[in-house]
């Protein structure tokens, strides 16, 4: 093998385990929501049901959520998309030194944590709402209203920069062409720069909606009393979930490779046009010219995949039953749970006997060495004299001369000793 077929296998390696590890959790949520299981999980695997996807429309505080968060963004891309042209066009517009200083502070709030443009949001408006309209609740104090203008302040940074990528490829030249044969500012705008950024002003408007749709560290402070779908995700993360999460993740995913698929088969449709018309310009340059995409995405057999996808689990699901599944594992789960629970009373009653025996042992032992315990005691020492002589217990008189010595040597009994010695001369 040769370098080139090693290095092929390398990146061939590095791409797979890129796009498996960027897609991997995506696949497995996919899954979970296509398991009975209570909790989200394809290990172990229950039976095969689509009831998760009921009980999403069923809920009521995830619809409504997706609701305020389907109005807020598209709130949001109705001004953060007109504030970003804008902005992009004045920076164009501008000379270098106070183009960078424009720049920088269109950009700034890129760079500002989401917790404080909400708190800051919040604090704001809410003045504003007391001051100008004297009122506790009013208009600016609506939770809508300020999720809006919050998360417009960063997002319309995010439109900007998308066009202004875009206006670095626009010819200037073709604007005072326009003004030359007399054609006004608006309509220069409108027949010739707005054509050119109609692309941009796509890009920009989705990641608007995208970037409000999933934002959530400003919107928990300026929502106030309503709630949006990332909101009410965190609070459902917080008691526990169920599948019915993976559900609304496989719907989501599968809007975005339906509408990814739409906006590729419509690019190619353009392409084609635009080759067509080209070819029928000049044929020749066209011909020599052309060539194959090495990367390009086969549509056609993707789809055919997916319909005989969905035709195979159509069919093999005719003799499916979700009930008689879901009887039979319950009935599987109380026989593994009777066993492990004889099987742990089995141990806990092993345990039990092991833990008396070594009692008893225990007990014996300390019974056999009781008997010996204090035999070299040196209080021991007379007692055990008289019992293996059998000899009687002492009279008063030798107890009393017993006394008499025991303390003959102690210092302060000696001047006691010299003076009965005196006496009884």
């Amino acid at each position: 093998m040769t370098s080139g077929g090693v290095m092929r296998i390398a990146v061939g390696f590095y791409i797979l385990l890129f796009f498996s590890y960027l897609f991997g959790p995506l696949l497995v949520m996919s899954f979970t929501a296509f398991n009975s299981s209570e909790f989200p999980s394809i290990s172990p695997w229950n039976c095969f049901t689509d009831e998760w996807f009921e009980v999403l429309i069923k809920d009521n505080q995830l619809m409504g959520g997706l609701k305020s968060s389907l109005v807020v963004g598209f709130g949001v891309v109705l001004l953060a998309v007109p504030i970003g042209l804008a902005a992009s066009l004045l920076i164009t517009q501008l000379r270098s030194r106070a183009r960078s200083v424009v720049y920088t502070i269109a950009i700034s709030p890129i760079l500002v944590p989401g917790v404080v443009l909400g708190i800051s949001t919040l604090v704001f408006w809410e003045r504003v709402d007391r001051v100008v309209l004297g009122a506790q609740d009013g208009f600016f104090y609506d939770g809508y209203f300020m999720t809006i203008i919050g998360q417009s302040t960063f997002i319309a940074a995010y439109s900007m920069l998308v066009f202004l990528a875009r206006l670095q490829r626009f010819d200037p030249g073709l604007e005072e062409a326009a003004l030359d044969l007399g054609a006004t500012q608006t309509q220069v705008f409108r027949k010739i720069l707005l054509p050119f950024l109609k692309p941009a002003i796509g890009s920009a408007a989705v990641l608007a909606f995208l970037a409000s749709f999933e934002n959530y560290n400003t919107t928990v402070f300026t929502i106030v009393s309503e709630s949006t779908l990332t909101t009410v995700l965190a609070s459902k993360v917080r008691y526990g979930i169920n599948p019915s999460i993976s559900s609304l993740a496989v719907i989501i995913i599968a809007l975005t490779l339906i509408a990814a698929v739409a906006h590729e088969f419509l690019k190619r449709k353009e392409e084609r046009q635009a080759i067509a018309e080209k070819l029928i310009a000049n044929p020749v340059a066209i011909k020599a010219g052309r060539s194959k995409r090495p990367l390009g995405l086969p549509i056609g057999a993707l789809t055919a995949v997916l319909f005989v996808g969905v035709l195979g689990s159509l069919w093999m699901g005719q003799n499916y039953d979700v009930d008689q599944c879901k009887v039979r594992v319950a009935e599987e789960n109380r026989v593994k749970f009777e066993a492990l629970k004889q099987q742990r009373l089995a141990e806990a009653k092993a345990k039990q006997t092991t833990s008396s025996q070594d009692q008893d042992s225990a007990v014996d032992a300390k019974q056999s060495s009781g008997q010996y315990q204090n035999i070299f005691a040196p209080s021991n020492l007379g007692q055990q004299i008289e019992s293996d002589s059998g000899a009687e217990p002492q009279s008063e008189t030798e107890t009393k001369d017993a006394k008499q010595y025991q303390n003959i040597f102690a210092p302060t009994n000696l001047g006691q000793q010299v003076e009965s010695s005196s006496d009884s001369d």
